[in-house]
């Protein structure tokens, strides 16, 4: 089921970046429409506390940041634009990307800002575990419960419910927090398996 939706995403994804590229946009370009989404979404969440109905728009902004972040990539595939500095950077901006997001929730005071940290740092943990792991020549996709479309899609459709229960967006981040972590030990077990096959 995941996966045949996944292909679906993928095969939407081109069509849009053949659009994309027509139109004369860029990996980098996308890359940096993403990251100012990803801030307005962080904005929104920060606003929500106040004014509730902003919280509608933040996990808009959320989407389409990660849209944007699909976007570059398949451009950069089809159209034969892909850099190993467009990789670097792309993944740099992820990371800032889901930092601010993050960050914008627990100044929003949208959960408790302990669990808020571990999600956090959960997150980036998550993503170096992975850049160190395929550095040291261990493929890594797709191993763990929660990778970035994952979070993305748990924060978003959380803050959706928040607009009429509020405590929502304070539960996904502890879920958030608790899978991250198990993430991470997943591919920890996983590189261990793998580096003692190797050996």
């Amino acid at each position: 089921m995941l996966a045949r939706l996944k292909k679906k995403f993928q095969l939407w994804v081109s069509t849009e970046a053949k659009l994309a590229h027509q139109i004369g946009l860029t990996p980098n370009h996308v890359s940096a429409l993403g990251i100012m989404f990803a801030v307005f979404s962080a904005l929104a969440y920060v606003l929500a506390h106040s004014h509730q109905l902003i919280l509608v728009a933040a996990p808009i902004f959320l989407l389409i940041s990660g849209f944007c972040d699909a976007l570059d990539g398949a451009i950069a595939r089809i159209h034969g634009e892909t850099t190993i500095f467009g990789k670097f950077l792309d993944s740099i901006l992820d990371r800032i990307a889901d930092a601010v997001i993050l960050f914008g929730i627990i100044v929003g005071g949208l959960c408790d800002w302990r669990w808020g940290i571990i999600a956090l740092i959960g997150s980036l943990m998550v993503s170096y575990a992975r850049a160190r792991a395929e550095a040291l020549g261990a493929e890594m996709e797709a191993i763990g419960v929660a990778e970035r479309p994952e979070r993305l899609i748990i924060l978003a459709v959380a803050s959706f419910f928040s607009v009429v229960w509020l405590e929502a967006l304070y539960w996904a981040v502890i879920i958030l927090a608790l899978l991250t972590s198990l993430t991470v030990l997943q591919r920890v077990i996983y590189f261990l398996r793998a580096s003692k096959n190797r050996e």
